[in-house]
């Protein structure tokens, strides 16, 4: 997955304009985007929706473990059997297994395999869930998918006015949060996922922090609206170049197994190129766009 796209859980009109924006998943809001006194139909709507597209890659945002209302988004959430659920404000590994077990639990009595329904945390919303990030356990280990990171609520919560300084990019707090998902991902073995560009009409500032993010390791990016996905798709695809020199690393190594190098068009290239390259040609099979 490139793309994974915020969409309010109770505006129907946008969830239908979701399904046609080309992103590759879609996250189901139920928190932030759904005023108090909607949460029940938010919950209504969106699970009718999750119905309706079960065979699509789409994940629900619930609310908080300390909102009080978590138990009663997944009740019904996972009747509805989403691809996966986003839980916001967590705060460490043992938030996840608090999830993890209630997401058996339900599991077991609506007759759906144990562990099918993934999660992909948001990880970096206060500074004990950043202090916590190397908490969180292998992907073999558990359900969990991928790690998000996002600046907003991690700023109210350190107390600052902004999180960008003039240029646009991020202060040195937040960059560090952002540096610290992406070895705690790596270490759980999930997916990184780059945080939301709040400006949806700056195209050029997005593209260059996307352009940004997947330099330095992230494999997708959240979106907050349809016309952000495009950009975030083309600039994660993976190119025919990139296809084909990753076949010919694999090739090489699977032509020689017990070689530490081969060469590669006059270039020494070692295991952790042909590791790179099996993981490159991995994420282009599984990629499974809306």
């Amino acid at each position: 997955m490139r793309s994974l796209l915020f969409i309010p859980g109770h505006d129907e009109r946008k969830l239908q304009k979701g399904l046609v924006c080309g992103a590759d998943a879609l996250i189901l809001d139920l928190e932030d985007a759904v005023p108090a006194a909607e949460k029940a139909q938010a919950r209504e709507v969106t699970c009718a929706f999750v119905r309706a597209h079960r065979e699509l890659p789409i994940f629900v945002r619930v609310n908080s473990l300390s909102s009080g209302l978590l138990q009663d988004d997944l009740a019904a959430v996972v009747a509805a059997r989403p691809y996966g659920i986003m839980l916001p404000k967590c705060e460490g590994g043992q938030d996840l297994a608090t999830l993890d077990a209630a997401l058996t639990k339900l599991e077991a009595s609506e007759q759906i395999q144990t562990g099918s329904i993934v999660v992909l945390p948001v990880v970096t919303e206060s500074a004990i869930a950043v202090l916590n990030l190397p908490t969180y356990p292998r992907q073999t280990e558990s359900r969990l998918w991928g790690m998000l990171w996002g600046g907003e609520d991690l700023a109210t919560d350190m107390s600052v006015p902004a999180n960008r300084c003039e240029t646009g990019q991020y202060t040195a707090l937040f960059q560090m949060a952002r540096s610290m998902t992406l070895l705690a991902a790596a270490a759980a073995r999930a997916v990184a996922v780059d945080a939301v560009y709040t400006n949806f009409r700056d195209t050029q500032g997005l593209r260059a922090e996307a352009e940004q993010a997947r330099r330095d390791g992230f494999k997708a990016k959240a979106a907050i609206h349809p016309d952000q996905v495009p950009i975030i798709n083309e600039v994660f695809q993976v190119s025919s170049a990139e296809l084909d020199y990753a076949r010919q690393v694999v090739a090489a190594f699977e032509a020689a197994p017990q070689a530490g190098s081969v060469s590669i068009d006059g270039q020494m290239v070692d295991r952790p190129h042909y590791v790179a390259a099996c993981r490159l040609l991995n994420v282009a099979v599984s990629a499974n766009p809306l």
